[in-house]
């Protein structure tokens, strides 16, 4: 029994660290306000005019549908840019052609060539920042991404939730469309183990810090924020450009502000499991500002964290903080359902998940690691420039 003393006192102390991420997000998440309810069907006060931005690079099976979701907003004052980031399949030519069915709302760039010291996305939204100030000189300035689907209302609610609540940043969160068990279950698991990243409800509290959330499908800022922050010619070389983004907001004591609208903004983030972590291998590395150590660090505590009470379920002295932390999990499961319409049973698979989301990270780094950089879109990145700008902004 005195053997097992350690594991029965880390097993309890896991179980209450859980328990107390439950209880504070029962307390806390009811506080972010959901834009599908009746009160929020408003026009912004004011009409303030926007622009957004939406950069591609060969998304010549999505880009349509996603511009004429924006198109067909019931928000007149907005117009809509489009850039074709260097493409090499049919993603320029459809944006011309709907362009010229819509001249009025929307506007096409063409990025020939990619400028030394940029990653190509960042590059795509400083340009056409950079236009959508020169010509349209809008109040706000909202960043989404090629693949994602807008309901009509979705920029009016947005937008006057931002004016109300005098945001800066206005964050609304997309729903996943999952097509797959697989997808469902890991991105159940991440929207659960986002929750320690980040607390949504104390996004709008300036004095904490860590609470920062950036979504590259729907990054509303006001224009003078944007220029305050520098613009993303400060994040030339930043791969997960939306969460720093996210952090330089607070870190300038700009007022950061999120939503919920279940299905107003919507996104197939990945074809299956495997896409999903597929599409982390670039990110994850990132997220760590490409340091193994830290990674390394990071996979031990998710692995006791997250795998450590399934095996706590073997012995009987961890047994019961176990169930304890399980029943937590089943609980922020339960919550997190209304962010984006995760079904509860993913809660299952839960163990399955984790271990998925740790190889993951595991491939992020070794990938980049083995080749010296990281490849995104047919562009290849070196490590070496990727970590001077990752330690610029640390």
């Amino acid at each position: 029994m005195s053997a097992m003393l350690p594991a029965a006192v880390l097993a309890w102390v896991i179980a209450l660290l859980w328990v107390w991420k439950a209880v504070e997000t029962f307390r806390g998440l009811p506080r972010v306000p959901n834009l599908l309810l009746p009160e929020f069907d408003v026009w912004p006060a004011g009409e303030p005019r926007v622009t957004v931005v939406v950069p591609a690079r060969d998304e010549a099976d999505d880009i349509a549908a996603c511009l004429m979701s924006l198109v067909a907003q019931d928000y007149s004052n907005l117009n809509i840019i489009a850039i074709d980031d260097r493409s090499s399949d049919g993603t320029g030519a459809i944006m011309d052609e709907l362009a010229v069915q819509e001249p009025q709302r929307l506007s096409v760039l063409h990025v020939a060539d990619l400028p030394a010291g940029w990653l190509g996305k960042t590059h795509a939204l400083a340009m056409g920042a950079q236009h959508a100030i020169a010509m349209h000189q809008p109040d706000y300035l909202l960043f989404t991404d090629a693949d994602v689907m807008f309901q009509p209302q979705a920029i009016r609610r947005a937008l006057a939730q931002a004016v109300a609540t005098q945001a800066d940043h206005f964050v609304l969160v997309p729903t996943p469309i999952m097509r797959t068990v697989g997808e469902a279950a890991l991105l159940g698991f991440l929207q659960v183990m986002g929750l320690w990243a980040a607390r949504s409800w104390r996004v709008a509290d300036a004095k904490a810090k860590r609470d920062a959330i950036g979504i590259g499908s729907f990054n509303l800022l006001r224009t003078s924020a944007y220029l305050s922050l520098g613009g993303f010619e400060a994040l030339r070389m930043q791969i997960v450009e939306d969460v720093t983004l996210a952090r330089r907001v607070k870190e300038f004591g700009l007022r950061q502000r999120i939503a919920f609208a279940p299905g107003m903004v919507s996104l197939h983030w990945a074809a299956g499991a495997m896409g999903v972590v597929k599409g982390m291998t670039k990110n994850l590395f990132a997220v760590f500002a490409f340091r193994p150590v830290v990674l390394l660090g990071a996979c031990v505590w998710f692995a006791v964290f997250c795998l450590g009470p399934f095996a706590g379920l073997g012995f009987s002295a961890t047994r019961l903080p176990a169930l304890v932390t399980l029943a937590a999990i089943a609980v922020l499961y339960w919550l997190v359902r209304r962010m984006g319409g995760i079904p509860v049973w993913t809660a299952l698979a839960f163990p399955f998940s984790a271990v998925l989301f740790l190889y993951s990270m595991l491939r992020s780094m070794v990938v980049a690691l083995s080749a010296g950089g990281v490849t995104w879109r047919g562009t290849f990145y070196p490590l070496a420039e990727l970590r001077r700008s990752a330690e610029r902004l640390r």
